[in-house]
């Protein structure tokens, strides 16, 4: 058996538990047999670590427009260098964020104008839309905890007020469309994971193939 290429996101506010959930769910296929590729958004590649220490890390001023452009130039080299050939051959790619996070942060959170920012998105992925986003729903609150007890160094976005981050979570909570599921955060790792592992495999059905 072979999988075809399948583009699975997690997306979701901060301490939602992204990254944690894109490494079980890696784990699982592996041990599946899948072939997987896990990236994260931004970076992955040498000129997209580049971007993401600047848009995460600068202590300088960044206007919402350079901030945008900074992380749909780190996507366009992702998914040309790394997304697309991965797909192309056959893998699985788990990504921790990809368009939705930039419609959540630099539409409803920096207040960019929509069709503007979907325009450049389409250009930055070459319409590339992924097959599943799973996403996590965490009140602001309960995130912010999470990242205090564990001791997480703040990055720009994490350094926002509530209200920015309420108008990030309210944009996710809202996300509708093809493949787009919504997901509880708040139960424990090992709860949220087998909820999300169900989708992943409804996916990764319709998507094998059997070769002789």
């Amino acid at each position: 058996m072979i999988v075809a290429g399948a583009f699975v996101v997690v997306e979701g506010p901060e301490g939602a538990g992204k990254s944690s959930l894109v490494r079980a769910l890696g784990a699982r296929l592996l041990a599946d047999g899948m072939q997987v590729l896990p990236v994260r958004e931004p970076g992955g590649t040498p000129v997209a670590e580049a971007a993401r220490k600047v848009a995460l890390r600068s202590r300088h001023e960044i206007s919402p427009t350079a901030e945008l452009f900074l992380i749909l130039a780190a996507r366009a080299d992702l998914v040309a260098r790394v997304i697309r050939p991965a797909l192309e051959a056959g893998q699985i790619v788990l990504a921790d964020r990809f368009d939705l996070s930039t419609r959540a942060y630099q539409v409803a959170g920096r207040g960019l104008p929509a069709d503007d920012v979907d325009a450049a998105l389409r250009l930055a992925t070459g319409g590339l839309v992924p097959d599943l986003t799973l996403v996590l729903d965490i009140p602001v609150e309960i995130g912010r905890e999470r990242q205090r007890r564990a001791r997480k160094v703040q990055d720009r976005f994490e350094r926002e007020d509530d209200a920015f981050h309420e108008r990030v979570r309210d944009a996710y909570r809202a996300a509708a469309g093809p493949g787009v599921v919504h997901l509880d955060a708040t139960p424990s790792k090992p709860t949220v994971l087998e909820a999300a592992w169900r989708e992943v495999q409804a996916l990764t059905a319709l998507s094998t193939r059997g070769v002789s």
